[in-house]
C-alpha cells in the first residue's frame, strides 16, 4: 500500500481499482502517511496559506427534491428564506470589514435568482468592492446564463457533481434530475472560463468504496481548479434521517488523497482545522449573515492556524495552477 501511495504521489494518477485499493485497505499508518505527502505536496504548491473564503447563504429554498439534503422542497422542517439584493450587500460588507476579499455566495435551485437579479447583485457587489473575488454554488443553470453571469463578474462557480457512479447518483436524486446533467453543467463552466469546484459527500446511503474510487477518477480526470467534500449529515425531513453521518476520517483520507491527485487546488475544510489542514485542505469557509454573530471571530480563527503552523490569508485566494 505504502508504494501505491507513493506512486500516486509522484504521478498524480492512479487506475479506480487501484483508487478502491487505497480505500479498501485504509489503516491508521496509511492514513498518517498520505496526510503527510498531502500536507508536504500542497506547502511545496501552495505554500503555508490557508485561505479565508466569506460565505453568505443566499436562500435556503429549492425546487429539487435530492434524498440526503436538508433544503429538499419535501422537507417541511426546513426553516425558508431568501435574502434580498441589500441584504447580500450587507453580509460583503461585514466581510470586507474584516478584510475578507473572497466571497461565496450559494443557496439552493430557487428561481427568485434569476439572471437578471444575479447580474445586478454582482454589478453592485464589484463596483463596491472591485478586488474581491465571488464564488457561486447556485446549482444547475443553462450555459446561457452561466455566461451571463461569468461576465458579470463572477470569478468560480461549485457545483457537486455528488456521485460520479451513474447508479448512485439516480439513487439519491428524483427522476427529473440527471447524472448528465450533472456532468454537462461542470463541463460548460469551465469551458467557460470560471475557475471551476467539483464534490462530493462521504457516507450517503448506498455509498461504497466502488463509489468512491470513481469519484477520484472523475476528479482526476475532470482536473477541477476546487473541491469540496464532506461527510454525510443525516437531517430531520429526509428520508436518510435516521442514517448514520458519515465518516470524518475517511473524509480526511479521500481529502489528502485528492491533495496528492491535485497539488494546486483549492480544498475545503470539510471538518475540524485541526486535522483537515494538516490532511491537505487549504480554504476555510467564514459564516457571514446579517445581524447575526458568527460564533468564532476570524481573529480567533486566525490564532488556531497560526498555532498549527499555517497562515490565515484574506486574500482573494484565486488557484494558481498552471502559473
Amino acid at each position: 500500500m505504502m508504494e501505491l501511495i507513493r506512486r500516486l504521489a509522484r504521478d498524480q494518477r492512479l487506475t479506480v481499482t487501484e483508487y478502491e485499493t487505497l480505500l479498501r485497505n485504509r489503516t491508521p499508518e496509511l492514513a498518517k502517511e498520505l496526510a503527510r505527502l498531502a500536507d508536504r505536496t500542497r506547502q511545496e504548491h501552495c505554500g503555508v496559506k490557508v485561505g479565508i473564503r466569506g460565505a453568505v447563504e443566499i436562500s435556503s429554498i429549492c425546487k429539487n427534491d435530492c434524498l440526503y439534503c436538508p433544503q429538499r422542497r419535501s422537507n417541511p422542517n426546513c426553516d425558508r428564506y431568501r435574502l434580498r439584493i441589500r441584504e447580500v450587500l450587507d453580509c460583503i460588507e461585514e466581510g470586507a470589514g474584516l478584510e475578507l476579499q473572497s466571497f461565496l455566495l450559494r443557496g439552493g435551485e430557487d428561481a427568485f435568482y434569476n439572471d437578471e437579479m444575479l447580474e445586478s447583485l454582482l454589478g453592485k457587489l464589484k463596483r463596491k468592492f472591485p478586488g474581491c473575488a465571488v464564488t457561486l454554488a447556485l446549482g444547475e443553470r443553462s450555459r446561457e446564463s452561466y455566461e451571463r453571469l461569468f461576465n458579470a463578474g463572477a470569478d468560480r462557480y461549485l457545483l457537486r457533481h455528488e456521485a460520479a457512479d451513474r447508479s448512485l447518483y439516480g439513487s439519491l436524486h428524483p427522476g427529473d434530475m440527471s447524472y448528465d446533467d450533472r456532468l454537462h453543467c461542470l463541463n460548460v463552466l469551465k469551458d467557460i472560463g470560471y475557475q471551476t469546484g467539483c464534490g462530493f459527500i462521504v457516507g450517503l446511503p448506498g455509498q461504497a468504496e466502488e463509489h468512491l474510487a470513481k469519484d477520484l477518477k472523475y476528479i482526476e480526470e475532470f482536473q477541477p481548479h476546487m473541491v469540496d467534500v464532506g461527510p454525510f449529515r443525516p437531517c430531520a425531513g429526509t428520508p436518510f434521517a435516521g442514517h448514520p453521518a458519515g465518516d470524518m476520517e475517511l473524509t480526511g483520507y479521500l481529502l489528502s488523497i485528492i491533495r496528492l491527485i491535485l497539488p494546486d487546488a483549492l480544498l475545503s475544510v470539510p471538518g475540524a482545522l485541526e486535522t483537515s489542514v494538516p490532511a491537505g485542505a487549504n480554504v476555510v469557509l467564514y459564516p457571514l449573515y446579517p445581524n447575526i454573530p458568527t460564533g468564532e471571530t476570524l481573529a480567533a480563527l486566525q490564532q488556531r492556524l497560526s498555532v498549527l503552523g499555517y497562515e490565515a490569508d484574506t486574500g482573494r485566494g484565486d488557484w494558481m495552477g498552471g502559473t
